[in-house]
């Protein structure tokens, strides 16, 4: 890897949102690492687009770190990994609900926390919400709130990163 190039962190990258942003940094000439659970699936994905592949848990600090140990360097973060579950409050499972949570914002703080010591001046951090954090969903609660959460932190965390150069971003989606 040439010295000069940079470096992508790609969360959720064995599909959808995170693999076509892995894909589409890689075309644009980043060295690319996708990372998810599933290490088989992410393999394949890796290697359709031209990426570099660390399976990990985004919210496992320990599975995490060896994600950016992996990367060397990151100039950007694009934190794709999420996931919409559950049901209604009525029938809800408390476990349901700390799994999203755990997923979709917990994991925001873990990615975070791991890539800024290996992040400069001029690094991004991008943030997959949705717009369920804007126009909660019946039925989804747990998902609503995790998003809108993630909205708020990306905003908190904003406000303590820009004086060391890095900008935090969130991309809002629709229904996909």
């Amino acid at each position: 890897m040439p010295g000069d190039q940079r470096v992508a962190v790609v969360t959720g990258g064995s599909s959808g949102i995170g693999l076509a942003t892995g894909a589409e940094l890689v075309r644009r000439g980043y060295d690319v690492v996708l990372t998810a659970r599933t290490p088989g699936r992410l393999r394949d994905a890796a290697a359709s687009v031209g990426a570099r592949a660390v399976a990990a848990d985004s919210a496992d600090p320990d599975q995490f770190g060896e994600v950016v140990r992996a990367a060397g360097r990151v100039d950007l973060l694009v934190h794709a990994a999420g996931v919409m579950a559950g049901t209604f409050v009525r029938k809800e499972s408390l476990a349901t609900v700390e799994s999203v949570l755990r997923t979709n914002l917990t994991s925001a703080f873990v990615v975070t926390q791991a890539c800024l010591p290996l992040m400069g001046a001029g690094g991004r951090l991008v943030f997959l919400s949705s717009s369920s954090a804007h126009a909660p969903q019946p039925g989804k609660s747990a998902y609503s709130a995790s998003k809108a959460g993630l909205n708020a932190y990306a905003a908190a965390l904003a406000k303590e990163v820009e004086r060391d150069g890095v900008a935090v971003h969130v991309v809002t989606t629709g229904p996909v």
